[in-house]
């Protein structure tokens, strides 16, 4: 049977509870929290929390995330399903290659490789869509690679340390 989580480099699998401390270290890096919107850390305990979530359906959460993997089984990154709606059959997407190092190896776009099917042929899905600073030159570079579009701009849309700069909206129809 052929496996639908693999792809390229890449294998993608459920969040576990053993990944806690990689986790707390991801989303208590502040180096990535302006690309994940995030203001506070995350303590062990709401991390814990968010871990027994997980297991839930996404029809019942309307997110997914899942870790990303190397062939040999080395954790270096996660992508996300958000925003899940069935009826409109879309969700947003997000990604993450946490370590510099592993970055621009291929593990990102095979990552969403393996999500375009996923979404496709076991969500229904018809499109995804991702919101990207415009300043993320990688990122935007990335999403565009395998098919994304810019649709949009939500001007002065995200607040940084450098003032107000706009957003884009990105789409891909499956």
């Amino acid at each position: 049977m052929k496996n639908h989580l693999t792809y390229g480099k890449i294998v993608l699998r459920p969040v576990e509870p053993d990944d806690i401390d990689l986790l707390y270290q991801w989303e208590n890096n502040m180096e990535i929290w302006n690309v994940s919107n995030t203001r506070v850390p995350f303590s062990r305990f709401i991390l814990a929390e968010y871990l027994k979530e997980s297991a839930k359906d996404i029809y019942e959460t309307k997110q997914l995330r899942l870790i990303i993997e190397t062939l040999d089984g080395t954790p270096v990154g996660a992508v996300d399903l958000f925003d899940f709606d069935p009826y409109h059959m879309r969700a947003g997407i997000g990604i993450l290659i946490h370590n510099a190092g592993n970055r621009d190896h291929g593990f990102a776009g095979d990552a969403l490789q393996v999500m375009f099917g996923y979404a496709f042929n076991v969500l229904g899905l018809k499109q995804l869509y991702a919101n990207i600073a415009a300043s993320n030159d990688v990122s935007i570079h990335l999403f565009q690679k395998v098919g994304f579009a810019v649709t949009g701009t939500k001007l002065k849309w995200l607040k940084s340390a450098k003032g107000w700069e706009d957003e884009l909206l990105l789409q891909k129809m499956l």
